[in-house]
């Protein structure tokens, strides 16, 4: 007995001491490992550590993170001091030899070599500048209030991503040097694991990969389900440009405080609904509520405005200029945009899953975009190419015979911007060799994306389909252009757009949100439950009880479910869910014994077409779906 008692240790936890979701008044037998009893037992926020248990493994572990936040201070040091230099310290007359240095200390000023050191005033000048500058020290202290802000939350993440690695090393035995070679299923595995024994979470003895998931994507999943229900106000009707997304980091940073963590949030804590938003009698006391409070916060972006636009500006400046100088057409590049991460992504989908999937549908949706073209814009660019590109080779013909040309003025900038102009029209060319197939082209998109509306099908030569996709799928030059301007539009959106959305919003979170034992309240989308979400035009009919304010859309639910279950093979769904994958099962397994080839296996249904990627094609092939 004297051995067993040496061995292990109960401790008696009262409702006093686990998390606020805990049933009333119960008192819970943990079982704790000794060694280990002060350290990962009964972890209250369970939420923030499964968080930073799968950030320290996408990020490569303790070294990469805590370097990575140090490089982000220093980063913002250099941005507000080298430009309080370049405001106050330099001579642009003489910098520019608008003004000429005597540098004989005669008493005629002669036409003299400009060095570097000549432009720079001393220092007792550019301080005396600085602080002449009301607004200058305005900003300067602003500045420092925040870098110190930074300063203190890097201590804190250093402290704490310590104890993340810690956790790595003695809990899951994972060494630091190993880390890369684990995916994060063997992580999630053991974290399973450990569960049994100590008991990280006590409401519930074991852990299922869904729970871990639903800790994880608490608030992303209600982000995904907004926009899968249309309810986030990002499509804005402009002048001349009609129909258009918007939907940048700053007006996303802004709804999720709004909704999930800042003052007057929806969520009393990290894993728990306010009682009051559960209640129907109050709706619209609470949407007046919500209306005021998205009213603050849009005046309070609207005064902060030309702070923030002065930071994106001088950000965007220091980001990007050398990269434009040295390779113009990045511009014309292409990159997801924030808006089809969130309109492409399953529920219960980690950051490096769906960044695999998108991935894998880059060139395709390139492919596919780059397949219109403009004749008449093609014939501009040429010929716009061919003048630039004479100009441009006689200017370096010249150079390469004489490098004292590069002295006359204007010639190196003439150089330059002709370089960026040939760069640009030739992306406006088109390949000679292409071959003009959309169809073909959006279907191998369709395969990895897995998400387009019903009505691209038989539309992918037409223009208006071509425009949707470019709001998913857009240039970096777009892409940046939002991020300038959201200071500018945001304020708007949540004042005008958001606001009048309010009593939708509370209703949204009230019949959308379900508590879960062990992880309290989450999307009910989230659950990817078939019969209280599913769409019968994705092979749940008969299976579904769902209407049609409560089915998701684009049948989210259905190819959620089968990701989840081809991601997480050892996951057991409830008895619905495993009724539709058994079924789903059974028609890849005829069509597979009756049917054409594998690439036209059930193409007749949309979530098979939206099947047909690398992932799916080894479903088919190994008959995991089981």
């Amino acid at each position: 007995m004297a051995r067993f008692e040496n061995y292990q240790e109960y401790q008696r936890l009262g409702a006093d001491d686990y998390e606020e979701d805990s049933p009333p008044g119960e008192d819970l037998l943990v079982h704790v490992p000794e060694g280990l009893k002060d350290s990962w037992h009964h972890i209250k926020n369970l939420d923030n550590f499964f968080t930073r248990i799968y950030h320290f493994h996408q990020k490569n572990g303790f070294a990469c993170m805590m370097l990575s936040e140090f490089f982000e201070l220093v980063q913002f040091l250099f941005v507000v001091l080298f430009t309080t230099f370049l405001f106050n310290c330099v001579e642009y007359d003489v910098l520019f030899a608008n003004k000429f240095i005597n540098h004989t200390g005669s008493s005629q000023p002669e036409r003299n070599k400009v060095t570097l050191p000549d432009a720079i005033l001393p220092t007792e000048q550019c301080t005396a500048r600085i602080q002449k500058n009301g607004w200058i020290i305005f900003l300067l202290t602003m500045a420092a209030v925040f870098w110190v802000y930074r300063l203190v939350k890097v201590i804190c993440n250093l402290l704490s991503y310590w104890e993340i690695r810690t956790f790595y090393i003695q809990a899951l035995k994972i060494p630091t040097v190993e880390l890369c070679n684990y995916s994060w299923q063997e992580v999630q595995a053991r974290l399973i694991l450990l569960q049994r024994e100590q008991q990280m979470c006590i409401h519930k003895k074991e852990l299922t990969e869904l729970d871990i998931y639903h800790r994880i994507l608490r608030f992303k999943n209600y982000m995904v389900a907004m926009v899968n229900k249309s309810l986030l106000p990002v499509r804005l009707s402009l002048p001349l440009m009609g129909d258009t997304i918007f939907f940048s980091q700053g007006l996303k940073y802004n709804f999720e405080m709004i909704f999930f963590w800042g003052p007057g949030s929806l969520f009393q804590n990290k894993w728990n609904l306010h009682p009051k938003y559960k209640r129907s009698g109050s709706r619209l006391e609470l949407a007046q509520q919500l209306s005021r409070t998205v009213l603050l916060i849009g005046i309070a972006n609207l005064l902060l405005c030309p702070f923030i636009l002065v930071w994106q500006i001088l950000y965007a400046f220091f980001s990007y200029t050398e990269v434009i100088k040295r390779e113009p057409g990045s511009l014309g590049a292409r990159r997801w945009s924030l808006f089809g991460r969130l309109y492409l992504r399953h529920f219960n989908e980690l950051d490096h899953e769906l960044q695999a999937r998108l991935s894998r549908g880059y060139k395709p949706a390139t492919k596919y975009m780059n397949s219109f073209t403009s004749p008449l814009l093609t014939v501009f660019a040429q010929n716009l190419a061919f003048f630039s590109g004479s100009i441009l080779a006689v200017l370096i013909a010249l150079t390469v015979y004489d490098e004292d040309v590069l002295t006359v003025q204007h010639i190196l900038t003439a150089i330059t911007v002709l370089g960026i102009v040939v760069t640009v029209c030739r992306s406006f060319i088109p390949d000679e060799y292409m071959v003009w197939c959309p169809e073909q082209l959006l279907q191998c998109v369709l395969a990895h994306i897995h998400y387009m509306p019903d009505h691209w099908k038989g539309n992918a030569n037409k223009s208006e389909t071509r425009d949707e996709m470019a709001q998913l799928f857009q240039y970096k030059a777009v892409f940046i252009l939002e991020e300038l301007l959201s200071p500018i539009i945001t304020p708007f959106v949540l004042i005008f757009s958001l606001r009048p959305k309010s009593l939708e919003i509370i209703d949204f979170f009230r019949n959308f949100s379900v508590e879960v034992v062990g992880v309290g309240d989450i999307c009910s989308f989230a659950q990817m439950d078939v019969r209280k979400h599913g769409n019968p035009m994705w092979l749940s009919e008969g299976q579904t009880e769902a209407s049609v304010y409560q089915q998701a859309e684009n049948g989210k639910t259905e190819l959620s479910l089968m990701h989840f279950t081809i991601t997480n093979p050892q996951w057991h769904p409830p008895q619905d869910s495993s009724v539709f994958i058994s079924h789903l099962k059974e028609k890849v397994q005829h069509d597979a014994a009756t049917g054409p080839p594998a690439q036209h296996l059930l193409s007749d249904t949309p979530v098979c077409n939206s099947l047909l990627s690398n992932e799916s094609t080894n479903i088919v092939s190994a008959n995991t779906l089981r």
